[in-house]
């Protein structure tokens, strides 16, 4: 990536003036000669300093992602010509507010390092400002010529000068600085006693309160700022939650999915998503497993929206009315829980817009509206929507037809949208619509339900969504452990990791994949803890803690007796189901913060690669999780792990106690544990690693 870079003459001139919050960032320019930079009118296109790939950021301008509170890593290259010492600091700013500083540190090879926190939602600015330390390069040069035993009369000549200089700006500060006992007062005395020593003379300069009272660009000559980076922070529920779906109509309507709530906050859900509450059409209305014709009992796909009851801003009959949703709504809040919507642009035959907007939708050469494909796939019962027709006015008020119906459910207090198929839309549309909807609401959180190409998840992330379904079910199955912590490792510590986040579901309404077709109770629980231990943000759709695992096919990822086309009648609190780990697992993850970072998850060894081992630390490093997951549902597996004791923060020596937060067993390990997993009575270990346990065995 690449940032504008700006050097300026003195430290005076302050930070660069930056554009408007959101948005992309300024295109990279050069510098055109000045006459009042130090080096006069031949000062040349570059900036002294090279101040480069800063991270967080997106390839294309577009805000990077972060949470309140946060610790965002801020990462640089930064170097120079010559052997000057160096010094830099991130700069977080909304609007014209500095937020937050922090210096960063070298970590060698010319990498610089360092975080910042934001501690409110909205737009935000990263700057990173690089300068020449005099005072820690005139303290090396003297320190070294010192112990050579080599004159120092230059040195300290310049350290006066250079003293003096910061003098003057004292009462712009404290006036500390120059007082009669400060640091500073006290070296410029010693300094200028020509009878001393040359090393009692300089060592009270060399003294780390003169170099703490001179830290910081205040004495750069050569400022060089990059950026700004737009960086957009959402509330924590963006980054980290625990989903459940459900179809409403399968438990009476909108007043029964309520009744569910007080079980699902037990368990330890977060959100409870719900597919689309509309309307839905009768013309080629589906029937039971996505036949085309419907029986007289069948209710049709929740996602062919629309009939005579309405559109996209009613609620099916079937469910209830608005006072039954917003009595969902409200039942959700009082049990610390939200409610997610489904948003899908699309609309089945009888939706209001095709008689009214006709101009709206795909035609045929006959005329006709084209029906939705995903060859070889038919929606009969669905008509997809043209974002992009040939006149700009039809396509203006689509858009804002669109974006009426997000404004709509957010008004009936609805603040997390799980998107249907966003990549069948323009990316423009979504930059256009998601900035619209947080400019008023910027604490809404956006799910992309993007199951396509890697680039193109990546884009819509960029553009503006919260979060993105992932390759997850898949890579385990198809790739093994090694193509799933490759793909973990690329989302938590990749480019990606500034801007896409992942939510984990190892099925859906759509996909029963892998081992859950057909499989054990134990592949249900191995996959669940996966997702809901690796990931801050993931879900399930009711039905998986039943072991659900009947495909439509052999050849398709389709459930049998598919929910999306008949109402399922479910004994969710009967004994056996995998409630039980629900609600242990969701209750470590609330315990714990480490959970909710993804950044810090790290793979360990195992000599058995049927058995995956990794941990994660909080962003104070005061808590940290261990989990040991076998990723056989049939047979027993065994292991000597090899436990990266740095990456815990750990000596390398060190016993550390482990409690099992799933049996409340406690152990002591080195790095070098033994386990043993049986998938019909446990298929993991959840530790919770003694963070005293810092000393050496």
């Amino acid at each position: 990536m690449t940032t504008e870079v700006t050097e300026t003459p003195t430290a005076a001139d302050g930070p660069m003036a930056v554009g408007a919050t959101a948005g992309r960032r300024r295109p990279t320019k050069a510098l055109v000669p000045r006459s009042d930079l130090p080096n006069g009118p031949d000062h040349g296109l570059l900036a002294h300093i090279v101040v480069q790939d800063v991270r967080p950021s997106a390839p294309h301008g577009y805000p990077a992602k972060a949470v309140v509170g946060e610790l965002i890593p801020v990462v640089a290259a930064i170097f120079k010509d010559g052997h000057d010492v160096l010094a830099a600091q991130a700069v977080l700013r909304k609007g014209t507010d500095v937020v937050a500083t922090s210096a960063l540190v070298h970590l060698g090879n010319d990498v610089w390092s360092g975080a910042v926190t934001a501690t409110e939602m909205g737009g935000h600015e990263l700057i990173v400002e690089a300068w020449t330390d005099r005072y820690a390069t005139w303290a090396h040069k003297a320190t070294v010529k010192l112990a050579a035993h080599q004159d120092v009369e230059v040195e300290l000549a310049e350290a006066q000068d250079l003293l003096s200089e910061w003098a003057p700006g004292a009462g712009a500060g404290t006036g500390a600085e120059t007082s009669a006992d400060s640091p500073i007062a006290h070296a410029l005395v010693a300094l200028s006693d020509e009878g001393a020593h040359d090393a009692d003379r300089i060592n009270p300069a060399l003294s780390a309160a003169v170099a703490h009272a001179l830290a910081g660009p205040r004495l750069a000559r050569d400022l060089t700022t990059a950026g700004p980076v737009p960086i957009w922070v959402d509330r924590p529920r963006a980054a980290a939650g625990a989903w459940y779906e459900l179809f409403p109509r399968s438990f009476g309507g909108l007043r029964g999915a309520a009744a569910q709530i007080p079980r699902l906050a037990q368990l330890g859900f977060d959100v409870l998503y719900i597919p689309p509450v509309h309307p839905i059409g009768h013309s080629f209305r589906k029937g039971k497993n996505n036949t085309l014709t419907a029986g007289p009992g069948d209710p049709g796909s929740p996602w062919a929206i629309g009939s005579e009851d309405g559109g996209h801003l009613a609620i099916d009959p079937g469910l209830g009315t608005f006072e039954d949703f917003d009595n969902l709504v409200r039942t959700a809040t009082d049990h610390g829980m939200e409610v997610a919507l489904d948003i899908a642009f699309q609309c089945s035959p009888d939706h209001p817009w095709v008689k009214e907007h006709p101009e709206w939708f795909h035609h045929r050469p006959d005329g006709s509206i084209a029906y939705a494909e995903n060859p070889p796939k038919k929606y009969q019962d669905i008509y997809p929507l043209n974002f992009w027709p040939f006149d700009e006015g039809d396509r203006l008020a689509l858009w804002q037809a669109c974006e009426k119906i997000f404004v709509f459910w957010a008004e009936r207090g609805i603040r997390i949208f799980r998107v249907d198929n966003p990549h069948t839309k323009p990316f423009a549309f979504w930059e256009w619509v998601l900035a619209a909807v947080r400019s008023e609401w910027p604490d809404a959180v956006f799910l992309a339900e993007a199951f396509t190409r890697p680039k193109v998840m990546a884009r819509l992330a960029e553009v503006g969504f919260s979060q993105s379904y992932t390759y997850f079910t898949w890579r385990l199955g198809q790739y093994g452990p090694e193509g799933l912590r490759a793909y973990v490792e690329e989302l938590a510590h990749g480019p990606l990791a500034d801007y896409m986040r992942p939510n984990f579901w190892p099925n859906t309404p759509d996909i029963l994949s892998g081992p859950l077709r057909g499989g054990p109770p134990s592949a249900f629980a191995l996959r669940y803890v996966l997702a809901a231990t690796l990931a801050p943000s993931y879900g399930v759709y009711s039905g998986y803690e039943l072991f659900e695992n009947e495909p439509a096919s052999p050849d398709n990822e389709e459930y049998l007796n598919s929910e999306k086309y008949e109402i399922k009648h479910r004994d969710l609190s009967r004994p056996g189901s995998l409630s039980p780990l629900f609600a242990a697992i969701n209750e470590s993850r609330k315990r714990h913060p480490a959970f909710a970072s993804l950044r810090s998850v790290r793979f360990h060894g195992s000599d058995n690669p049927s058995i995956m081992a990794y941990s994660k630390r909080s962003d104070d490093g005061d808590d940290i999780v261990l989990v040991v997951v076998t990723l056989d549902p049939y047979a027993i597996q065994e292991s000597v792990l090899h436990i990266d004791l740095d990456a815990l923060g750990l000596a390398p020596d060190c016993l550390m106690d482990v409690k099992d937060e799933l049996s409340g067993e406690t152990y002591t390990w080195g790095a070098h544990p033994y386990v043993r997993l049986d998938p019909y009575l446990r298929v993991a270990h959840v530790f919770a690693v003694n963070a005293q346990a810092r000393g050496r065995a």
